[in-house]
């Protein structure tokens, strides 16, 4: 075993933009509104270093003002780097910090490159018998390697810890020594960099030219041995491959010095540390580095392994493993936590069995104004749960559990002792996902009634770019832990228990807890609605929503089984069909489904689209839909290959997938309808997501058949609001031109088109019209002229002149939107008609593309949340007329602008006008609503 000393030396910009673009579909953002996805991705690769490896000594290396003397040599060195994202620049202070704080050095020097200082370093430190780890994703850093200098990668995506020495990089280039790592750079060039290397050359012909010629001077000598084309490029660029290599070449006499004592990993300011995690809400990184450092054994022990070439690091953790916000840590009780526990916490909850305890339970908790409580069952889907038990609490750190039994007679007769609470009107009921709580106890006959307080709703209205579990929120606002569900029964699979099977005296704690919790974040969120002034949206609109959804969701709608096995069969047809012709017109068969080998046929062989085509970061052909949809204007073989990729969608997302979804206990499916998903406001459904069921296209409406009435006495009634976003709009922006024509009962589309195209409105076209609806509709979302043309057979010129003859016709409308945009950036956030805000946190970025993305959001927020506003409100006003006016029909469905009904034949007639009513006088605005109605056995006729 060796003790020769280890340094680790980080690239802290690598580090720092991987872990960015690592959440860059799902960002991390806190309560602040703020971006932590950097901070968070580099610190935990900091972390799991020091943790993993326990090094001796340790810095971090930045890049400041880019490499003056690559600059001075090539001009346009890196000049094509698009813009720093503004979560990275904001993020670079507060890592900072943290290394400060955790007393790291930081290497800095303007002018050099985190490349050329880690490569000064680690030269200076392996003369002083070092054993050197560069930590970074960056293939450039192998040209370093040597007998003590490693490239230390670390785990991403699965993919284990990679230690690159000698023998690897010789392996990974194909080379004989790690410094022809910079020939091959030099000749294959960099596009990121913009380092133009030797034209034509890519990563095999580097690696033959370095096997025959050993050098870029070699091969530069001897071009004469070199046929054809890539003879005269190699010969014509000889300066450019010259260059490219010194671009390409790591500096390793940088202006600083190896100092080993300053390098030396010592004990971190755990306070300051904490603070800043505590400041970005990093609550299981928080706890975790608590854990680490705290009782400074991480320094008592430090590993003196040393590393052999021989050795391979296959680690199976993905990158974000060991500080994941959500994961548990087995080694808790190991070390204190860094938020209170139950186990830290003075509480007192109390097991409440048999009728005495239960009588004297509800004596006291019928005197109260609010109580909080939670249901305890054996399963997360409301419709096929048991209840196990009902946890209360109208005090901070007290509360109660009632256990309720297996055998369904006895549990109703413990149930039914608590309506008198249930039904009573005038006691505020406080709790976590409600919606879910109110399903639970309808299944046991009871209708809970009174005041609600739902935590998770009211976060949502709070912050809603956040998530809402009551973990998170209980981190965040109360620095408190709850006890998590898999110490009670297991982690998710065969193996887990419910909690049936969990000891009384567990589940009481855990149970009274969530009540306990959720009273306070109760105290929490109430004044924060009066301070983002959406306390009235919440009282009066997703609160009274909660209980319809419920309704709704335990209703759920017939499925036409046979009929969805009838259109497998023809779609499974279709699709064979089209999958011969594809292969016939490409002249070969491929994989449909591989975009790799999509790619190759449509570029590579069948040369579609010209020489230039998109390709992604890992070299391979973009064949998204943005750029087939694109090429499918003018090519009918793209169009195939869409309408295959359609079917194959409709028949695994809908016609396979929802007869699975039919509940055995009622044959019906039901939806699960989440209030607290979508920033804008609408809301989401999911198993099965009734949201995203196509309309466009002809297979696609079918699905909407199999959507069938209860019965031969039901009929299925679909009301949908008109061109309610236009109407929003036109009323939102006061334009008179657009308000006159929804008033006079016009078609706004064709009103539109007669004035664009500065024609009688009789004499518009289909055409003229179709335009016109494009830009109605696109305008809301900020369509550009590259855009409409993509969506239209207009050229961008003429989609240029028709905006801009739009933007002419509605000038109040140009107007509005403009005053939508310096709303948002004076205030951070815009409003629909009933307050619902919508958070903007880029609206005044520096990077234009990310800022034009706020801009439009600050536009169309106001617009989608305020159509989303207006249905909820006439559902809760629908539902309490079906309610109180003892109607048989139900309402099922509601996706998007529309509402579906079940509706008992004997009150078709009657139902329509109240509907109707309900749905257009909703909101009053300026613009009347109007909504279409249609009725059939099935949702397709009643649409």
């Amino acid at each position: 075993m060796s003790q020769q000393k280890r340094l680790f030396l980080l690239d802290a910009y690598a580090l720092i933009f991987r872990g960015y673009y690592a959440f860059i579909k799902n960002p991390r953002i806190n309560s602040k509104g703020m971006d932590t996805s950097a901070i968070f991705g580099f610190t935990n690769s900091l972390l799991d270093v020091i943790k993993r490896e326990k090094p001796d000594h340790l810095a971090v290396a930045f890049d400041k003002e880019g490499s003056t003397v690559r600059n001075e040599l090539y001009g346009d060195y890196k000049a094509n780097r698009s813009a720093t994202p503004e979560a990275i620049l904001l993020a670079i202070p507060y890592i900072h910090d943290i290394l400060r704080a955790m007393h790291i050095p930081i290497i800095e020097e303007a002018g050099c490159e985190a490349d050329d200082l880690i490569g000064t370093v680690a030269k200076q430190a392996e003369k002083q018998g070092y054993q050197v780890f560069m930590v970074t994703p960056d293939k450039d850093f192998a040209q370093l390697v040597s007998e003590n200098i490693f490239m230390y990668r670390p785990a991403r995506l699965g993919n284990g810890i990679e230690i690159w020495g000698v023998p690897e990089v010789l392996e990974r280039f194909e080379i004989e020594r790690p410094e022809q790592v910079i020939d091959f750079l030099g000749m294959m060039g960099d596009a990121v960099d913009n380092i133009p290397g030797l034209p034509g050359v890519g990563e095999k012909t580097a690696k033959k030219f370095l096997k025959d010629y050993g050098s870029m001077e070699n091969l530069l000598a001897n071009t004469h041995e070199l046929k054809g084309k890539m003879r005269e490029n190699i010969e014509a660029n000889k300066e450019k491959g010259i260059m490219s290599k010194k671009l390409a070449t790591i500096i390793t006499d940088c202006n600083v010095t190896f100092n080993e004592t300053d390098y030396e990993l010592t004990k971190p300011d755990t306070e300051k540390v904490e603070a800043i995690f505590n400041e970005l809400e990093f609550r299981r990184m928080a706890e975790q580095f608590h854990r680490l450092f705290s009782h400074g054994e991480e320094f008592d022990t430090i590993a003196t392994t040393g590393y052999s070439p021989t050795k391979t690091i296959t680690s199976g953790e993905q990158q974000f493993s060991l500080f994941d916000e959500g994961a548990a840590d087995p080694n808790a009780e190991l070390a204190p936590s860094f938020y209170e526990t139950l186990d830290t916490t003075d509480h007192h909850y109390q097991l409440i069995q048999g009728n005495m305890a239960i009588s004297l339970l509800l004596r006291d908790m019928m005197k109260q104004q609010v109580v909080s409580f939670d249901t305890e069952t054996t399963d997360i889907c409301a419709l096929t749960a048991e209840l196990v038990g009902l946890s209360f609490s109208w005090e901070k750190g007290k509360g109660f559990y009632v256990p309720v039994p297996a055998d369904r007679a006895e549990a109703q007769e413990i149930v039914d002792k608590f309506i008198p609470f249930f039904e009573d009107e005038n006691i505020e009921k406080v709790g976590q996902n409600l919606k879910y709580d109110l399903e639970i106890l309808a299944n046991y006959g009871i209708t809970v009634k009174g005041k609600f307080f739902d935590t998770m709703l009211a976060h949502y209205l709070i912050n809603p770019d956040m998530r809402h579990g009551m973990d998170i929120l209980a981190e965040t606002y109360l620095r408190y832990s709850p006890m998590p569900i898999e110490a009670l029964i297991g982690k998710k699979g065969k193996g887990q228990k419910t909690m049936r099977d969990v000891d009384v005296e567990l589940v009481k704690e855990y149970a009274v807890e969530d009540a306990d919790i959720t009273l306070q974040l109760k105290e929490v969120f109430a004044p924060k609605l009066e301070q983002t002034g959406t306390r009235k949206l919440f009282d009066e609109i997703e609160v009274p929503l909660m209980p319809v959804l419920a309704s709704m969701e335990q209703e759920g709608i017939n499925l036409d089984v046979p009929y969805l096995k009838e259109l497998s069969a023809e779609l499974a047809s279709d699709i064979k069909t089209l999958e011969q012709k594809i292969y016939e017109n490409a002249g070969e068969k491929f994989n449909l489904g591989s975009p790799k080998q999509l790619g190759e046929i449509l570029f590579d062989k069948l040369k579609i689209g010209g020489v230039k085509q998109k390709k992604t970061k890992t070299g391979q052909y973009a064949t998204g839909e943005d750029v087939l949809s694109f090429l499918a204007l003018t090519n009918p073989f793209v169009q195939d290959i869409l309408d295959w990729r359609q079917l194959v969608k409709l028949q695994n997302t809908y016609v396979e997938a929802l007869p699975l979804q039919v509940k055995p206990k009622t044959g019906r499916v039901h939806t699960d309808y989440m209030q607290a998903v979508a920033a804008t406001g609408r809301l989401s459904s999911n198993n099965p997501n009734l949201q995203n069921i196509p309309i466009r296209t002809e297979r696609g409406r079918q699905i909407r058949k199999a959507f069938i009435a209860r019965d031969a006495d039901h009929t299925i009634l679909s009301a949908d609001y008109s061109q309610i976003e236009l109407r929003i709009i036109a009323a939102l922006s006061g334009d008179p031109e657009m308000v006159k024509a929804f008033q006079n009962k016009e078609d706004i589309h064709a009103s539109t088109a007669a004035k664009v195209f500065n024609v009688a409105l009789e004499e518009v076209t289909r055409e003229q019209r179709s335009h016109a609806k494009t830009v109605n509709f696109g305008i809301v979302y900020g369509v550009s002229a590259f855009g409409l043309s993509n969506q239209t057979s207009l050229s961008r010129s003429e989609s240029k002149d028709l905006i801009d003859a739009y933007y002419q016709t509605y000038p109040t409308l140009k107007r509005y939107i403009n005053d939508q945009v310096e709303i948002a950036r004076a205030q951070g956030y815009v409003q629909t008609i009933s307050g619902r805000r919508r958070y903007l946190k880029d609206i005044n970025s520096q990077n234009q593309v990310v800022r034009g993305a706020a801009e439009r959001n600050a536009v169309n927020a106001p617009i989608q949340g305020s159509a989303a506003d207006i249905i909820k409100i006439a559902m809760i006003n629908i539902h309490k007329r079906l309610v109180n006016e003892n109607w048989k029909s139900k309402m099922l469905l509601q996706v998007h602008d529309e509402l579906v009904f079940d509706v008992h034949n004997s009150e078709l007639k009657r139902i329509r006008p109240m509907i109707k009513e309900e749905m257009e006088n909703a909101f009053k605005l300026d613009v009347p609503l109007e909504v279409d109605m249609g009725e059939g056995r099935n949702w397709l006729e009643a649409h």
